[in-house]
C-alpha cells in the first residue's frame, strides 16, 4: 500500500512539480492550498496520512500556529509526521517549528532528490516504537515495502514505481502462476497500455534490475503460455 502524503502549499508550481516527482517515487499525494483545505483533508480522510508537507507561509495562517494545530487535534492521526517548507531564513522558525512537533524542515529552494530522502528518513523514524520495518526476503533479494525499495546484496536496485509493484504483486503470491490479465489487474495506481505485453516489458526491465542473469532467471520465472511465477525457493 502506498504511502500518503498531505501537501500544503500554495505555490502551483511548486506543488504540482513536488507532487509529480514524489508520485513517480512510490507516493501517493494529495494536496491542499492553503491552512483550511488542509486541516479539513487531514480530519476528514478515511485513510490516515503518512505525513504532511507543510509551507510555512500560507495565504490564510501561520505553518506554525497550523503544526501547533495538527498535534493539538486528538482527531488527528497521532503518528503523522510533519515537514516544513519555507523560503524563511531564519533560524529561529526552524527551532520554534521543530519545537512545536515538526519532524524535519526543508529551505527553499531545494533539490527534489533531497526532499525525497528527507521524506524517507522521517518516515522510517516515525514507524510506531517496537514495529519492525516491512521487508519481503527471499535469499539475497530483499523488497522494503515502507521504503519502497528493492535491495540484492544489500544493494539498492533501480525499479519504477509501477515495476515495485507488480514485484509485490508476484511475491505475495510466491509460487503461484500468475497471467498477464491477473497482474494488470493485481497492479493498481498507474494508466496501464491496452495490450497486455506490457507486462513482458516490465517484467525485462525488474529481471534486469534483480536477476544475477537476466536471460536465465532464478527469480521471476515464465510459464510458457501460463503467465509467470516469482520463485519461493531463492538462492541464499
Amino acid at each position: 500500500m502506498q504511502q500518503r502524503i498531505l501537501m500544503i502549499e500554495d505555490d502551483h508550481r511548486l506543488a504540482a512539480m513536488v507532487a509529480t516527482y514524489l508520485q513517480q517515487n512510490g507516493f501517493e499525494v494529495q494536496r491542499a492550498e492553503t491552512a483550511q483545505e488542509g486541516l479539513s483533508q487531514l480530519r476528514s480522510s478515511p485513510v490516515p496520512f503518512s505525513l504532511v508537507l507543510l509551507d510555512l507561509m500560507l495565504p490564510d495562517a501561520d505553518g506554525l500556529d497550523v503544526c501547533r494545530q495538527i498535534r493539538a487535534e486528538s482527531s488527528v492521526e497521532k503518528n503523522v509526521a510533519i515537514v516544513m517548507l519555507t523560503a524563511k531564513g531564519d533560524p529561529m522558525d526552524r527551532v520554534v517549528g521543530l519545537e512545536l512537533g515538526a519532524d524535519d524542515y526543508v529551505p527553499k529552494p531545494f533539490e527534489p532528490r533531497e526532499l525525497l530522502a528527507r521524506l524517507r528518513a522521517v518516515l522510517r523514524r516515525n514507524q510506531t516504537p517496537g514495529t519492525p520495518s516491512r521487508v519481503m526476503r527471499f535469499g539475497r533479494l530483499e523488497i522494503d515495502l515502507d521504503a519502497r525499495s528493492v535491495r540484492v546484496d544489500g544493494k539498492e536496485r533501480s525499479v519504477t514505481s509501477y515495476q515495485l509493484d507488480l514485484l509485490v504483486a508476484m511475491a505475495e503470491h510466491a509460487g503461484r502462476v500468475l497471467s498477464r490479465e491477473q497482474l494488470m489487474d493485481m497492479v493498481k495506481g498507474e494508466t496501464l497500455e491496452a495490450f497486455d505485453r506490457s507486462i513482458d516489458v516490465h517484467v525485462g526491465r525488474l529481471r534486469a534490475a534483480i536477476e544475477d542473469d537476466p536471460k536465465q532467471p532464478r527469480r521471476i520465472v515464465t510459464v510458457r503460455g501460463a503467465g509467470y511465477v516469482f520463485s519461493k525457493v531463492q538462492d541464499a
